[in-house]
């Protein structure tokens, strides 16, 4: 790990931690907003800002440490050459610790909207006796898909805990957390990268740590992306560690029935502002399913049961204007191939590419039954999809113990 730390910062009560990688452009604002919070609200503590960055090429680090802040600043590193989300919160963990800090808020380096009061919201539920804050903000309806489709209606069925934002980016956790984090053994996987955030939930959660949900009031603003054109890597790191941690935690999650609602705090304060739309080219979705169901038909075929690979090829078959992928479908479909990739039927990689244009026939059923619904209309359809997905665990349950 690579440090600088002018102040000689040697403790602090409660740490900002802004992870980053080449955002120079954008981190001066975060991390101002970050300082005004924490004079604000925790004035009387202790307190320190530390970047924890993938040894940024564009001036990420200057742009940082440059930013005129009242709070001290250290940026942490991981070596030239070690890139990873998931390495940046290893080395925040690891500073939390030395420094003994009681809470750490997380919040993303491209953050448009962020205000003092985010810290705030984050930040003091770690001072009352909860050891995981997760974010709650209003997003556009098409923003967050794999949230809305896969993180939240899995967690909160094989876990039975609702958290509606369960990789938001922006996080509150304990030092005593960052202690828990820290011992596990599985950062090789993707974990190191952007399966961080469902890990960093799910981890709280199977160790019984105490979680509540932050209302935000503003919506999250950053950089928006289609979720037809920039998947990336991000999905398969994501389910792919939702499956790992299924494997792993199966003795936790087989006994639970349903899930129960998380506490919600500061819900209802002042004018909730609607969150900027995001532009979804819904044909491409569409394509992109049709040219994965024909690349990846074998695959299907081999571990779908006959009865949903038949349906799926009737939903390929349908036309654009008629085209729906049920929820419930989808559900079992995610069962199927969370049970593959356990049993490793085939090469994991190429289960997660068989999953990517189901996916996007998901999304672009969800985004063509949304589009005349207002953001809490879709609200309630997302909410509806988890319904649906906890109503089917037995099946899931049956297929996984096979």
């Amino acid at each position: 790990m690579i440090e600088e730390n002018p102040n000689e910062i040697k403790s602090a009560e409660i740490i900002v931690g802004i992870p980053s990688y080449n955002e120079a452009d954008l981190i001066s604002y975060p991390t101002k907003i970050a300082s005004e919070g924490l004079i604000k609200y925790f004035g009387d503590k202790n307190s320190v800002i530390i970047n924890c960055d993938n040894h940024s090429s564009d001036g990420t680090k200057e742009a940082f440490m440059g930013t005129p802040t009242e709070v001290p600043k250290v940026y942490l590193s991981t070596p030239p050459g070690v890139k990873g989300k998931g390495n940046n919160f290893k080395n925040l963990f690891q500073k939390a610790c030395e420094l003994g800090a009681e809470a750490i808020v997380v919040v993303d380096a491209d953050l448009k909207s962020i205000t003092p009061r985010w810290i705030k919201n984050l930040g003091e539920p770690l001072f009352e006796d909860f050891g995981f804050v997760a974010p709650l903000y209003v997003r556009h309806k098409y923003d967050g898909t794999i949230t809305n489709n896969i993180a939240y209606p899995m967690l909160r069925s094989i876990y039975g805990r609702r958290v509606r934002q369960p990789i938001g980016g922006d996080f509150g956790f304990s030092g005593n957390l960052s202690e828990i984090y820290l011992k596990q053994d599985m950062w090789e996987s993707a974990i190191s990268q952007f399966g961080i955030d469902i890990w960093m939930t799910t981890t709280a959660i199977t160790n019984n740590i105490s979680i509540c949900q932050s209302f935000m009031g503003r919506p999250k603003i950053h950089k928006p992306k289609d979720p037809g054109a920039a998947l990336g890597p991000m999905f398969s790191q994501v389910v792919g560690t939702m499956f790992d941690l299924m494997i792993q935690d199966t003795d936790f999650w087989k006994e639970i029935k349903w899930s129960k609602p998380t506490a919600i705090i500061g819900f209802g304060l002042g004018e909730i502002e609607m969150p900027p739309a995001v532009d979804v080219n819904v044909e491409r979705l569409h394509q992109n399913f049709l040219e994965g169901m024909n690349k990846h038909g074998e695959i299907l075929e081999l571990f779908l049961s006959e009865d949903i690979y038949k349906k799926l090829n009737e939903i390929k078959a349908l036309s654009f204007t008629n085209f729906e992928f049920p929820a419930n479908l989808w559900a079992m479909i995610l069962t199927h191939f969370a049970v593959a990739y356990k049993n490793k039927v085939v090469e994991r990689t190429n289960i997660m590419e068989a999953l990517i244009p189901l996916y996007f026939g998901r999304t672009c059923s969800f985004v063509l039954a949304s589009e005349p619904m207002t953001t809490q209309q879709a609200e309630e359809m997302i909410e509806e999809q988890c319904v649906i997905f906890e109503r089917n665990k037995p099946y899931l349950l049956k297929k996984w113990l096979e």
